[in-house]
């Protein structure tokens, strides 16, 4: 955009600000650049708060603007993405490439868009200074978490070693630890307040992911063949660090978890009777065992209400 000549020094400035900002939104989202991209953001993201007029017209004149380049390269034949989509695009085939799992794929490539941002141009991405300076505007300005920092800095250290193909990566940037801080512990009544305010259907996943000890990600996870009620024992399958571990299940919890077997259970049946495609399978498994996740075994625990597209195949 700076070499466009029907622009004014002033115009590109603003127009500059606005694109690098619908820019990232729309990666971060993942959407494909175009029309229904930049509705969309303008729904979204310029319209979600109070603007004055001049800025409302600059704005939808610089995405007139992109609609118009836009067209320009797909008369010309040519495909028109960004350097940080590309940055992002080639981050995610690595990632794939080296078994990552997919959380840490889409942080990964999160830290390196956001450098891609900043950096602006090819030559500057693919400078170790560059991305020494960045993160260390993360640690002294931005002052990030720890964690957050050697987050950002794995994140790099990946892409100059996978995508550029670097065999040793210095960035020189000095890490600071924040003070330790004491952490808030909630009493007993505290917590059974906090589950009394949970709806229904969320209460009895919360109760077992306090109760057995589980993130996230580990809670929607599980699986039918995961619970052992009868020992009272969960078993956490590729877990942080794609480990696996067994944790104990609350007593209390065991006639409810079976009735919720049975909810679980109903849901597969209805699967079956419809004939939708079974549950994902992590790895390798469904290629393995291309019908295992039509058993009831690897149903969801926690089935979702409907149907929902699998992010790895596609498939519904």
């Amino acid at each position: 955009m700076k070499a466009a000549r029907n622009l004014s020094r002033g115009e590109i400035e603003g127009f500059e600000f606005l694109l690098s900002w619908f820019d990232t939104w729309r990666i971060a989202r993942e959407l494909e650049l175009g029309r229904e991209a930049a509705i969309v953001f303008w729904k979204e993201a310029v319209r979600s708060r109070e603007r004055s007029e001049w800025q409302l017209e600059s704005w939808a004149e610089a995405l007139r603007w992109l609609q118009a380049w836009l067209g320009i390269c797909q008369r010309r034949g040519l495909k028109a993405t960004s350097l940080p989509e590309r940055v992002r695009n080639a981050m995610e085939s690595a990632g794939a490439r080296r078994g990552l799992a997919k959380t840490t794929r889409k942080t990964y490539r999160s830290w390196t868009v956001r450098f891609a941002a900043w950096a602006g141009s090819t030559e500057r991405v693919m400078s170790e200074a560059c991305a020494s300076e960045w993160l260390g505007i993360l640690v002294e300005k931005e002052q990030v978490s720890f964690s957050t920092q050697k987050q950002a800095l794995n994140a790099l250290v990946f892409f100059f070693k996978d995508v550029c193909g670097r065999e040793e990566v210095v960035l020189d940037v000095r890490m600071k630890k924040g003070k330790r801080r004491m952490p808030v512990v909630l009493t007993k009544e505290e917590i059974n307040w906090v589950l009394d305010k949970l709806e229904p259907l969320y209460r009895l996943p919360a109760e077992v992911q306090y109760g057995s000890g589980l993130r996230l990600a580990e809670l929607v996870r599980l699986r039918v063949k995961d619970l052992d009620l009868d020992r009272g024992l969960i078993t956490v399958r590729g877990g942080k660090g794609d480990r696996d571990r067994v944790t104990l299940l609350p007593q209390i919890l065991r006639e409810r978890l079976t009735q919720q077997l049975t909810r679980a259970r109903k849901c597969w049946e209805r699967d079956r009777m419809r004939d939708v495609p079974g549950v994902a399978l992590p790895g390798a498994l469904g290629r393995k065992f291309p019908h295992a996740g039509n058993q009831l075994a690897w149903q969801w625990f926690f089935p979702a209400k409907g149907l929902s597209k699998d992010p790895e195949t596609g498939v519904m």
